[in-house]
């Protein structure tokens, strides 16, 4: 497909690519120069705080993991039973 660059270095991404991706208005894309190519890719951006906390969550389940105190599981089936036990 062939895309134009308009005015203030604008593009139109063509219907069936949005479509396809089912992307919509307001959707963040990242746009980079590789190997003399111009890429688009979509990305969720989330706060940072968002992020941190995350970050904090994972951190917490690594000390519990390495205390032994993190239940681990083999499979999701497992971890289903042991949720509807409690």
């Amino acid at each position: 497909m062939i895309a134009e660059l308009r005015p203030k270095s604008q593009v139109t991404i063509p219907k069936e690519i949005i479509v396809k991706l089912g992307l919509s208005e307001g959707d963040k894309l990242d746009i980079f120069e590789k190997d003399g190519s111009i890429c688009i890719m979509p990305v969720v951006v989330y706060p940072k705080n968002y992020l941190d906390e995350l970050r904090k969550e994972i951190g917490n389940v690594k000390t519990m993991l390495a205390s032994g105190e993190q239940p681990v599981f083999d499979n999701v089936d497992a971890l289903f039973n042991k949720l509807e036990e409690e």
